[in-house]
């Protein structure tokens, strides 16, 4: 029997690795927005932070379902692992989630109780974006495992280095929504936006320098990739650097535009640098995509139906921030 011309498996991952980090970047501002909403100074800011992002905000959470029902159908080991292991934390995203997408439609008829909303908003908002960094970093650190099953605790997948992956999620998507409101809005809001940039820039290049340095303590894999590896993997973080003091530029230079680029450019090196960590291991620290992989038939059964709904969506998005390109105001209501 011949050999495919393609091998499936890869161009799986490639798929849910191009979903995953586009949820990350397109959510990850609303998100970060929501991290802080508290912290504005007044209501209208708080206003116009709503408004930037009511037109794409649940369309930006198409491709955390388009990565999901991917990884079920082209790797399902990974879903009989990865569930149980991280049952509380993916109940605390999805908690999250739900909380912030009710207070969208919420705050905008409240009127005494809209300080709530206000709060379910920014606690949503923020546990959803702590769990994806605690489960990044549950991910860095392995799941024991025997037999293709998660036979560890319920709680295992919570340590401090989980913890500090959770708290230094939340700061880089507090960045990315700073620099978001920063190309979104005008007058007091976004000079309060651009205050906010370079103390959010310093938190979280300390805290990847702390992550950094303390991963090779949680799994030696990443750190004989690291040290042991090619050497073009080390084009990643530098490539990252580069991001870190364009957008630091940026920001000086009262620019608009290019401080949100360049924060989205320190995610993907930074999400590149994890997927080169780790490859090919999908639950690490035993289970590779070949492993998890399903049947060659069922992965092209499936990648033929998301050869035709993964361009629909991204058309669909790109036309949604085409439309609603430009400034905001605080009377661009949501409807």
């Amino acid at each position: 029997m011949s050999e495919p011309i393609f091998d499936l498996t890869y161009i799986w991952a490639g798929i849910i690795a191009f979903g995953v980090i586009m949820y990350v970047l397109m959510d990850g501002f609303d998100l970060g927005l929501g991290v802080l909403f508290m912290f504005a100074p007044t209501e209208e800011d708080r206003d116009i932070m709503m408004n930037s992002i009511a037109p794409v905000w649940d369309g930006n959470e198409t491709w955390l379902v388009l990565g999901g029902a991917g990884l079920l159908a082209a790797f399902p080991i990974v879903y009989t692992i990865f569930l149980p292991a991280l049952y509380i934390g993916v109940f605390l995203l999805l908690a999250g989630l739900i909380f912030r997408g009710v207070a969208f439609e919420f705050r905008l008829k409240a009127h005494t109780s809209r300080y709530l909303w206000n709060w379910s908003f920014a606690i949503g908002s923020t546990i959803a974006a702590f769990a994806q960094g605690a489960v990044v970093g549950a991910y860095i650190q392995g799941f024991e495992t025997e037999n293709m099953r998660y036979v560890g605790g319920a709680f295992d997948w919570l340590t401090p280095f989980t913890a500090f992956t959770g708290l230094g999620l939340v700061a880089g998507y507090a960045l990315l929504g700073a620099t978001w409101l920063v190309m979104k809005s005008t007058g007091a809001t976004q000079q309060w936006a651009y205050r906010l940039v370079k103390p959010l820039l310093f938190v979280v290049v300390a805290v990847f320098c702390v992550i950094s340095t303390w991963t090779p303590f949680v799994d030696t894999f990443t750190a004989d990739r690291w040290f042991s590896g090619p050497s073009y993997i080390w084009l990643l973080p530098v490539l990252g650097f580069l991001c870190v003091i364009w957008l630091y530029r940026s920001v000086s230079k009262k620019r608009q535009g290019s401080p949100f680029v360049a924060t989205m450019g320190m995610f993907i090196f930074t999400y590149l640098g994890l997927l080169a960590s780790k490859w090919p291991y999908v639950v690490p620290p035993t289970y590779t995509l070949k492993d998890a992989a399903s049947a060659p038939e069922s992965q092209l059964f499936l990648l033929i139906g998301f050869l035709f709904v993964i361009p629909i969506v991204l058309a669909y998005t790109a036309w949604t921030y085409w439309v609603f390109r430009g400034k905001v105001t605080a009377d661009d209501g949501y409807h």
